[in-house]
């Protein structure tokens, strides 16, 4: 499975890079305003800016909801950088418009999927990428894993190449299980990725290795 963070922070995408283990990075315009990133040249650029800290994707969202200003939109932003994934919503438009990038060998990832019919919609566009919000549906009480595990049966009936982007991942067990379930990509915060590394049992183990080997060494 592949890791991206949900961010648009420099720092915390440097340090998720620093594990080795970062494939990818998804942001969107309520992240940039966390930021304080605004106007448009500032965005722009600092999609470039995280293009250059990472090796994967990059997942830039368009703000348009016509059709043609996403086209518009998401033109300009695949031309910024090779790993723009241009990010567009799971709206009529937004099919429409994951088609016409598609066609054009443009990556894309559609975003705010909330039922297996929109994923289905969204592969048979050809989408790069398609985002369920687990997080969110966990949210309202509904189980968003079980969102997971209906795409991944659709697409593998179907042989679909969209790749399952687990997003609104908010702690470690959503990655685990995301994992289990075979989602092909899992986006959160720094948090849930690091939070992969902590067990108790590692730190007592590692705690009493390092008392033995300093009474074995004085």
């Amino acid at each position: 499975m592949k890791f991206f963070i949900d961010t648009a922070n420099l720092a915390q995408i440097k340090v998720a890079q620093s594990l080795g283990v970062l494939d990818g990075v998804t942001t969107n315009p309520s992240l940039m305003a966390k930021e304080g990133i605004t106007g448009k040249d500032n965005i722009l650029k600092h999609y470039v800016d995280i293009c250059n800290l990472v090796d994967g994707d990059v997942s830039a969202e368009v703000n348009a909801l016509d059709f043609e200003g996403m086209v518009r939109e998401g033109e300009e932003l695949a031309g910024l950088h090779e790993q723009i994934v241009v990010k567009l919503p799971m709206t009529k438009e937004g099919v429409q418009a994951a088609k016409y990038f598609s066609d054009k060998g443009i990556k894309t990832n559609v975003t705010l999927v909330f039922s297996a019919g929109q994923a289905l919609l969204a592969a048979k566009a050809g989408a790069t990428y398609v985002s369920p919000f687990l997080g969110r549906l966990d949210d309202v009480s509904t189980d968003g894993l079980n969102l997971i595990q209906e795409i991944r049966d659709i697409y593998d009936n179907y042989g679909y190449e969209t790749q399952i982007l687990a997003a609104s991942v908010r702690h470690t067990m959503h990655i685990v299980n995301c994992a289990k379930i075979g989602a092909d990509v899992m986006t959160g915060p720094l948090s849930a990725i690091a939070g992969l590394l902590k067990h108790p049992l590692t730190d007592i183990g590692l705690a009493q290795f390092i008392a033995d080997f300093e009474k074995g060494n004085k």
